[in-house]
């Protein structure tokens, strides 16, 4: 080596194995510390959150961004998405999912289920959940995504088996997502796994196919008697609120009547006992007052009248009979004409 990069011997000229010696150096320590700068930078994504461990001890959070840190295996940083909605899908899987955790393997398996009443159903229901404490997440639980997945699976065959097979099919779907949300969290948070717990969607209930007709069939009777119950109560509301507004409004007549008739009564009784004091002061005036006020009351709706004494024989045509009212002018001629005749 030394008669290939050094100089000849003898000779004046540059060392060569010297130069050649010195560059390699640099460019080793140039490439170590190229290696060194690249495994101390990362970059935690907007959505993430990183971890970082010394010597494999639990260091601190790091919020999104570039950070630093020691090279050399040191120091590791694990990046979490903790600020990402994550799901668990039981029974059926969404293609084009991230989440190597979010479909089962045995679909089948993890939507069959026995309700309280004893009947088989098909449920399909989602889990949606999201990285709460990281340090619990990786350091106090074995594969906490799986385990969030065994739980919520014994949390909702759970809930379902105390209700009945029509409540999971129609009324009751709402409250089975509460139910089985609050148990999912209880267990969640007893083991401490890290994750918290959003909501809990069904998705798809079904009875098996051997019965599906038969459920079908009574799912469309309980509607039918549903929209029967419906119509009727809003014949009800309609029928019922103008009944009472009816009977308000006869009762209100009814009390306005009765209390112009207890007043006109009162007045009355007022007039009377105010008559009835002007009586004893001066009781032929008073009684002579009364009758010609009553005449003055009377005469005027009796209309034209003529009075004949009965004793008359002869009586001459020379009253206006055609002018009396009520008599049309036949009548009047003819009544005439009997006068006449008797007068002969």
């Amino acid at each position: 080596m030394a008669d290939l990069f050094g100089s000849a011997r003898g000779g004046g000229g540059p060392d060569l194995g010297q130069f050649f010696g010195s560059k390699m150096r640099w460019i080793v320590l140039l490439v170590v510390v190229g290696i060194m700068v690249s495994s101390s930078a990362y970059t935690v994504e907007a959505e993430c959150e990183g971890v970082v461990l010394r010597f494999g001890r639990f260091l601190g959070i790091v919020e999104p961004g570039l950070h630093f840190k020691l090279p050399l295996g040191i120091d590791e940083a694990i990046i979490l998405p903790t600020r990402r909605q994550l799901k668990l899908e039981f029974g059926f899987a969404t293609p084009g999912y991230t989440n190597p955790f979010q479909p089962g393997k045995q679909q089948m398996e993890e939507k069959s289920m026995v309700t309280g009443d004893l009947n088989a159903a098909l449920v399909e229901w989602v889990v949606q959940y999201r990285i709460e404490n990281p340090k619990e997440y990786l350091f106090d639980v074995r594969n906490p995504d799986m385990s969030l997945r065994d739980l919520s699976e014994a949390a909702m065959r759970e809930v379902v088996g105390d209700r009945t097979v029509d409540e999971l099919l129609t009324v009751g779907r709402q409250e089975i997502e509460v139910a089985g949300l609050a148990r999912i969290q209880e267990l969640a948070k007893r083991y401490q796994l890290g994750l918290k717990v959003d909501s809990v969607q069904l998705k798809d209930v079904n009875p098996p196919r051997q019965v599906e007709g038969s459920f079908n069939e009574v799912n469309k009777a309980q509607q039918d008697r549903a929209n029967a119950i419906n119509v009727a109560v809003g014949d009800y509301n309609k029928a019922v609120p103008r009944a009472r507004g009816q009977a308000e409004q006869t009762l209100s007549a009814a009390e306005g009547y009765r209390f112009k008739r207890v007043n006109e009564a009162e007045g009355d009784v007022a007039s009377f006992k105010q008559l009835f004091t002007q009586f004893l002061q001066a009781p032929e005036a008073t009684r002579t007052r009364m009758y010609l006020e009553m005449l003055g009351e009377v005469l005027p709706k009796a209309g034209q009248k003529v009075i004949v004494d009965e004793g008359l024989q002869r009586l001459l045509p020379v009253l206006p009979l055609q002018a009396l009212p009520g008599l049309s002018g036949q009548q009047s001629s003819q009544n005439a004409a009997a006068k006449n005749q008797e007068g002969r």
